[in-house]
């Protein structure tokens, strides 16, 4: 059997797969922005440090015609993203590398520009409080920003001198009083977002003799003062014309529930206009018409325990911002997909979007006429790949994207929009090959809904020499198996020689509004039925060894595997990563409990509980659990790891031995990012599989000092 690091580390492995440290070093695409004249595609590459221990990030250049070699166009210890261009093909991007101009300075995330006539990088604004985001409008010389503010600041001084203070007096005490108080990973406050215009200052030395390429400074105009906290994790758009910028904004309401709504911001005044808000529905922006009279929206419906949320598209008329909900029109409203609009097309005729779809991700043409009823909905991309980061060409011909699957990671390519056609644009870095074969096989549920799934298969897996099985279940739960993944990747275990089943239960995206519907606050009836039925066919086939399987999950997948542990014993081990144990306890310390009270009625939440069934669990389970995990709070895990030692049927013998594990990350959050933690990840799985499920001792790695 293959071995995730190899005896010898000069050996070169079979594939990247084949070895961690060789897989870590794969470079990373993703981000996509094309220049105005469409001559210039830039994305972001990230690779592995020398030290092993942090992805840095740079811009590189792609060729829109595929004719010349991706080059690097920024370089820097500290990495570069974020990148936007300027209507004059200036690129910004945000860095937090030190300024040349201002090397004493601690270097924070600042704002930078990459002239479109070549030259050096340039930093063109700098705050104590860094910069989040950056936006351009597509047809004028217009930039935005989205950084934070402290919630007393009365300007850009005031921030400096209220962040000096708290730093110079190791202050990081933050007083609450809305909630929530923390998203997935970070401590939410005292910082609060905000929108800024960014505009030339004035130069501080007018008349002084300079180089040709001297500036003025860039300053912030704050454009959304009074908007509190209401802009944490806000989807912002501009307007072509950079006059408007429109928004979603958080609304609080009673017993800590939200919502969002949709509004207005004139860049001119600052002035906020709400354009939707409606009782039990949330709205977002999508891209702006070229002429800038419509808007799409993305509405999404609350979820109650009986019903699933609704995602659907319209287009706002924002030519008069009054009235909102009486100029909203649905858009392909009988289309059974949960779309992400993209990009319209130049001449206004359609909307390019993406959609989960029976595996894939392809890219959709909504075509815009007068009448809503004549709204059609056409696949341009048929390949069994997910899209995202969608571009358009300012000919309309043709759209770049970045496509992924699991036979690929992303990578950059041109659409042909007449055809469908894709083809690959040279990239910074070679396909890696992958150690097997990808099938797509289903089965058939108890009620007869189609239950799919991709089939990772070692190459070597055969009726005569058939593959141990590992069952991965996706997180979401409204969520697919459709696109690569770095950090959930099933080639590290087929090159194992694990055939890695990648199942789309009830509850998954891609298959209708219905097939959600089906789990919907249930988790423990289709969602269990449906994965147990594909594990099933998979184990039917001849190139599978059904006497030597395994089941794994992460955050709601590890939810299943929970569930799955207590409700049968036909697995040899189980894997649990960031996983809801105990559901009553789950719901108040969620970072979002918000949501999750309106998922399940109490109730629900015990009859779907897993830790209710801790005494039937007779599979050994390594728990693994990050500190700074707020999704899924450590507490889940650390009252998972308790229960098992002391109610399973594994518990703690007289001398404390026990066949479960728990991983224990005290500075990781929900997915174990840091590139040396997730290779210790792979190694105590592997480990961990090797000795339950094929009988054999694989070496936990010496970093954990055991």
């Amino acid at each position: 059997m293959a071995i995730l690091n190899p005896a010898i580390p000069g050996d070169q492995p079979q594939t990247p797969f084949h070895d961690l440290d060789h897989y870590l070093s794969i470079p990373r695409v993703s981000g996509l922005t094309l220049s105005p004249d469409g001559s210039r595609l830039v994305t972001t590459v990230s690779t592995l440090n020398g030290k092993g221990t942090e992805f840095a990030t740079a811009l590189w250049e792609l060729d829109p015609a595929g004719q010349r070699h991706a080059r690097r166009i920024t370089r820097s210890a500290k990495g570069e993203a974020g990148a936007a261009f300027a209507a004059n093909g200036d690129v910004y991007f945000t860095s937090a590398r030190p300024d040349p101009d201002s090397p004493d300075e601690d270097p924070v995330n600042a704002l930078w520009l990459l002239p479109a006539d070549g030259g050096e990088a340039r930093v063109v604004l700098n705050r104590p409080g860094g910069v989040a985001r950056v936006l351009t409008a597509r047809g004028a010389d217009a930039a935005f920003v989205t950084a934070e503010v402290l919630a007393g600041s009365t300007d850009e001084e005031d921030d400096a001198r209220r962040r000096k203070a708290r730093k110079d007096n190791k202050v990081s005490a933050i007083l609450h009083s809305e909630y929530p108080v923390r998203y997935w990973d970070a401590d939410l406050g005292p910082g609060q977002p905000r929108i800024f215009a960014v505009e030339p200052g004035e130069d501080k030395g007018p008349g002084k003799p300079t180089t040709v390429d001297a500036a003025a400074p860039l300053v912030l105009r704050n454009l959304t003062p009074g908007a509190g906290p209401r802009l944490r994790e806000a989807e912002t758009v501009a307007s072509p014309d950079g006059r408007t910028i429109y928004t979603s904004l958080t609304k609080p309401l009673a017993r800590t529930d939200s919502r969002s709504v949709l509004v207005a911001v004139d860049v001119a005044s600052g002035s906020m206009t709400v354009l939707l808000d409606h009782e039990g529905m949330s709205y977002f922006p999508g891209p702006v018409s070229p002429d800038g009279r419509t808007l799409v929206v993305v509405s999404e419906s609350d979820s109650t325990p009986r019903q699933a949320p609704e995602v659907k598209l319209h287009l706002l008329d924002v030519t008069n911002p009054a009235d909102g909900t009486a100029r909203l029109q649905p858009l392909a409203p009988d289309w059974d997909r949960w779309a992400k609009p993209a990009a319209w097309l130049p001449d206004g005729s359609a909307i390019l979007a993406t959609a989960d779809d029976d595996g894939a991700s392809p890219l959709f043409r909504i075509s815009v006429p007068a009448s809503a009823a004549e709204v059609s909905v056409s696949r341009v991309t048929q390949d069994a790949a997910a899209y995202t980061d969608v571009v358009v060409s300012p000919d309309g011909r043709a759209a770049y994207a970045l496509r992924s699957s699991y036979a690929f990671p992303p990578e950059a390519v041109r659409i042909d929009l007449a055809t469908g056609e894709t083809t690959r644009l040279p990239a910074p870095a070679e396909r890696p090959v992958c150690p097997g074969s990808l099938q797509r096989i289903a089965a058939t549920a108890r009620d007869g809904s189609r239950v799919p799934a991709y089939l990772a298969l070692p190459g070597e897996a055969s009726a005569g020499s058939p593959a141990p099985l590992l069952l991965w279940i996706h997180g979401g739960p409204l969520a697919s198996w459709n696109a690569w993944t770095w950090r959930w990747n099933p080639w590290l275990l087929t090159a194992l020689g694990y055939a890695v089943l990648l199942p789309d239960p009830a509850l998954s995206t891609g298959y209708g509004q219905a097939y959600i519907q089906r789990g919907w606050g249930a988790w423990g009836k289709a969602p269990f039925t449906d994965l147990m039925a594909v594990t099933d066919a998979a184990v039917e086939r001849p190139d599978i060894d059904a006497s030597r399987t395994a089941a794994m999950g992460g955050s709601f997948g590890g939810y299943m595997a929970n569930w799955v542990a207590g409700q049968t014993d036909r697995f040899d081990a189980v894997v649990t990563h960031a996983s809801l144990w105990a559901l009553d306890q789950f719901g108040p310390t969620t970072d979002a409990s918000q949501y999750w009270l309106k998922e399940m009625t109490e109730e629900m939440a015990l009859e779907n509980s897993p830790h209710l069934h801790v005494e039937k669990i007779s599979t050994p389970m390594l728990v693994i659990h990050g500190d700074k995990d707020y999704r899924v709070p450590i507490g889940e895990g650390l009252r998972l790891w308790y229960e098992l030692l002391s109610k399973s049927q594994l518990a703690a013998d007289a001398d404390g031995q026990t066949a479960h594990r728990f991983l224990y990350f005290p500075d990781e959050n929900h997915w174990v990012l840091q590139p040396q933690h997730a290779k210790v990840w792979y190694q105590v799985v592997e480990s961990f599989l090797a000795k339950n499920v094929l009988g054999e001792d694989v070496a936990l790695p010496p970093e954990l000092g055991l």
